[in-house]
């Protein structure tokens, strides 16, 4: 226990007024939110050998947020470090996952492709993904950049560690990120002879296989080798189809090579692949709410009618309960997934600082099948989207260390390219679904034809060029003040291309849907109303300058304050899936851009050791502004395939987090989190309308908590509200987790171990899930709680696990469905789930 690390000077980057309280005493598996206890190296080598041995039963935790090794309650930053015994401990496989040990990492998905990853309600906007915007929460794995948010649903390869980092992180990563990190660390190949393997079985068919083995090849050149697979039947049954559905089938594999010719010099070569092939990702009927359209227009009106029709199919939903997991949806479903790449890592110790070079290129490949209508009836018969992507990394860092001043300086440079042709079809239903009923046989609802096979063919790519030059020093004023001031210089340039063919069932091209065209044209305006031709060719570039502030002070040898100030940026963004419509039909060629996001971030923290280094308690306060805060909207139409972006007036998150943790005795260990969030739209006056009021021809100027009745003066467009003051979609305001172990000294087949006892947990208090805040769209909350009970002795780790223990009912996300017919639909979170895992090493 008396290694000397790295010195650990402040970091400048802004990240925490949140209250993460995390009772984490954390043991070989436990969850470190607010990480382990750090051990200080000069008090440490002062210390006696029998004070070494208690400060021992305390984890030290190494991170590398600062893009250098050191103990994590050294770092002025909020962070949570996650190793990787936990992750498997809590069966946390991804990042989707990793949300129940982080309260403050918020992450949705309806599919890989439409996933949200949100640090504090930001990162980016709730809804259907758009390329055109970036993330506002990077994800690193091994210091290379995943600009595809979709990583976040593939299973982990071999990790280390993951650091999730709060707050703007733009003067020490490469990409800019307003909202956070989440730093993953592999492990590396190794000159000692290695392995393990683990396999795990459960209910629902549940079957996952990993392995690794690490090993020299020469005496300066070693390789290790990792893959996982995951499968695991469906949590939705579909009626229709008579299958399972939402189900998951992972694969990936992971291979290093390192070179080290000298002590100085590491040379790595890195590649993986990973796919997915489920049959997903369908939703369940979870309610009807009441829109502005008239009541003959609504869902159960319209499903009444489609019945009366064609009596011999059924259009009733199979439940109206979402947690009898029950569904109809007829389109076909698929989420077929790849994603991969190879990196080439080169670290040079040259005097006193450290040479890095990351040399990396990473590809997607995203081919979905989708049920946009989230019906039995067949509106739209068919939705897909896919998509290829490439992109180039190259960064160059320097970090140098001495006795009062460190610094790092990095250069940074990123290109990409994504490709997607999209098609959205309509089906036979979709006349009498979409049009307004009318008795009359010869009028455009009474003939089928009208809408069926109606064809949008969406063509598009993305060419995105960044580069930066950014930096931090570390400024020892005395030996407890430390001053850092980082800067960052971006460049950004985008170029888009988008372009909608529609044609009818009969095969016809419609050119126009301005009023010259439509006017006296009943079909054509059917047809109109739900797909339109566009054609936009973006193209925007842009300078940001941002920098921070950070002061530390160590008030006593454990004790350490700091106060951070943050100018952060989102870059410009590009609308890349249509454009809005002005009133003679035509896109509105304005909306093609959206303006840069600007951030000013505050924060202030403490972070603490007591009892001899066997506890931490860690506190932080922030107060994130963002100006022309990018957001989805979507009017509600089938025609806005995924909505487009539009920039709210002002944003502000604010709240506290806090971390206690303990380990009084090699026998016992817990932690436990806590977070406080208040995310609110401070200014939002052009808002898409929630779907209690849409659908109408006026709205309300101010969509307040009751709603006031449509029509009142000051109304805005039918597709528009004031939200202003209304809390972020997808943010609870209070979130905990939670664990603790407990084990005994046994011998047990002859191998002497012990048995151990663990329960994990987290909260969630109430949330909602549409990007204007609805009454439909409140998620409850919910606590959900895992045990696991097994033995580990030298090598081999044998347990029982079941999550969700108590069978808790909950709601993942819900959905709008398009139309303004008021259904509303949504995925349940997994049921009890139970099994055993089997590990080994060597």
């Amino acid at each position: 226990m008396t290694a000397k690390y790295p010195s650990v000077r402040g970091r400048l980057s802004a990240s925490a007024l949140t209250l993460s309280f995390l009772l984490a005493f954390g043991a070989p598996a436990a969850a470190a939110e607010g990480s382990a206890a750090a051990e200080d190296s000069a008090a440490a080598t002062a210390t006696a050998q029998t004070d070494d041995d208690e400060v021992s039963r305390g984890d030290i935790i190494i991170v590398t947020a600062r893009r250098r090794q050191e103990t994590a309650q050294e770092v002025p930053v909020a962070i949570s470090v996650i190793r990787g015994d936990s992750i498997e401990a809590t069966g946390n496989f991804n990042v989707v996952k990793l949300q129940q040990l982080a309260p403050t990492l918020q992450v949705y998905t309806s599919n890989p492709r439409n996933t949200s990853v949100n640090i504090r309600g930001l990162g980016v906007p709730f809804g259907l993904t758009s390329d055109g915007f970036e993330q506002g929460v990077g994800i690193y794995v091994d210091d290379v950049y995943n600009s595809r948010v979709a990583a976040a649903t593939f299973d982990f390869l071999d990790v280390d560690q993951a650091e999730v980092l709060r707050g703007p992180q733009g003067t020490l990563y490469g990409k800019n990120t307003t909202a956070g990190a989440i730093n993953i660390t592999t492990n590396q190949p190794t000159f000692d002879f290695e392995g393990r393997a683990e396999v795990t079985v459960g209910n629902l068919n549940y079957r996952q296989a990993k392995a690794a083995v690490s090993g020299p090849l020469t005496d300066k050149i070693a390789a290790r080798i990792a893959i996982a697979a995951t499968s695991r039947r469906g949590t939705l049954f579909n009626t229709r189809t008579d299958r399972w559905i939402n189900e998951q089938d992972n694969l990936g594999l992971r291979g290093q090579l390192l070179f080290q010719p000298n002590d100085d010099l590491s040379i790595t070569l890195a590649g993986d692949y990973s796919r997915q092939d489920p049959e997903c990702c369908g939703t369940a009927f979870v309610r009807v709410g009441t829109t502005q359209r008239a009541l003959n227009r609504q869902y159960d009106a319209i499903i009444a009618r489609l019945q009366a029709a064609n009596p011999n199919y059924n259009y009733t939903v199979p439940s109206r309960n979402v947690y009898d997991r029950l569904t109809d949806i007829d389109a076909s479903l698929s989420a077929g997934n790849k994603i991969g790449g190879a990196s080439l890592r080169v670290k040079w110790d040259v005097g006193p600082g450290t040479f890095t070079s990351i040399t990396a290129w990473r590809f997607w490949d995203w081919q979905p099948e989708n049920d946009r209508d989230f019906t039995g009836a067949s509106v739209v018969s068919r939705s897909q989207n896919p998509s290829q992507q490439d992109q180039y990394s190259q960064e160059f860092r320097y970090n140098y260390e001495g006795d009062n001043i460190d610094f790092v300086v990095g250069l940074f440079g990123f290109k990409q390219r994504i490709d997607t042709q999209g098609t959205e079809q309509q089906g036979i239903d979709a006349t009498r679904y979409s049009l307004a009923p009318s008795t009359d046989p010869t009028n455009v609802y009474n003939r089928p034809e009208v809408l069926n096979g109606l064809t949008a063919i969406n063509t598009q790519y993305l060419k995105a060029d960044s580069a930066a030059l950014y930096g931090q020093v570390s400024y020892k004023l005395t030996p407890e003040l430390t001053i850092q001031p980082g800067i960052r210089v971006n460049y950004d340039k985008k170029q888009g291309f988008y372009q909608r063919v529609v044609t009818t069932g009969a095969g016809q091209v419609i050119t126009s849907c301005a009023p010259s065209a439509t006017t006296g044209n009943a079909v054509l305006t059917a047809q109109c109303g739900v797909y339109q031709p566009q054609l936009t060719t973006p193209s925007v570039s842009d300078w940001n300058f941002s920098y921070d502030l950070n002061v530390n002070y160590k008030l006593a040898p454990d004790v350490l304050v700091y106060a951070t100030y943050a100018k952060s940026f989102k870059t410009v963004g590009i609308n890349q899936n249509g454009l809005p419509l002005d009133t003679n039909n035509q896109p509105v060629l304005s909306a093609s851009t959206v303006k840069p996001e600007s951030v000013n971030h505050y924060e202030i923290g403490i972070k603490t050791q007591f009892l001899n280094r066997l506890a931490t308690f860690n506190l932080a306060a922030f107060r994130t502004e963002i100006k022309n805060f990018q957001a989805t909207v979507n009017g509600g139409q089938f025609g806005t395939v995924r909505g487009y972006l539009a920039n709210a007036e002002k944003v502000v998150s604010q709240g506290l987090e806090a971390d206690f943790k303990i380990r009084p005795s090699d026998r016992f260990t817990a932690y436990a989190n806590a977070a406080y969030t208040d995310a609110k739209y401070k200014k939002f006056t052009s808002a898409p309308c929630p779907p209690e009021l849409s659908g109408g021809t006026f709205q309300p100027a101010n969509a307040a908590p009751d709603y006031s009745q449509p029509g009142v003066p000051g109304a805005l467009s039918p597709r528009q509200c004031d939200i202003s003051g209304q809390r972020l979609p997808g943010v609870s305001k209070w979130a905990f987790s939670y664990g603790a172990e407990t084990n005994l000294p046994v011998t047990l087949f002859a191998k002497e171990g012990q048995v151990y006892l663990r329960v994990d947990g987290n909260y969630r208090s109430h949330w909602n899930s549409n990007a204007s805040p609805s009454i439909y769209t409140n998620v409850k909350g919910y606590a959900l709680t895992n045990f696991r009970l097994g033995f580990r002795g030298d090598g081999i780790d044998v347990f029982g696990w079941v999550r969700n223990a108590f069978d808790v009912n909950y709601i993942e996300l819900l959905q709008v469905a398009p139309g303004n017919v008021g259904l509303i639909a949504g995925t349940p979170g997994d049921p009890r789930t139970w099994g055993g895992t089997i590990k080994v090493s060597f």
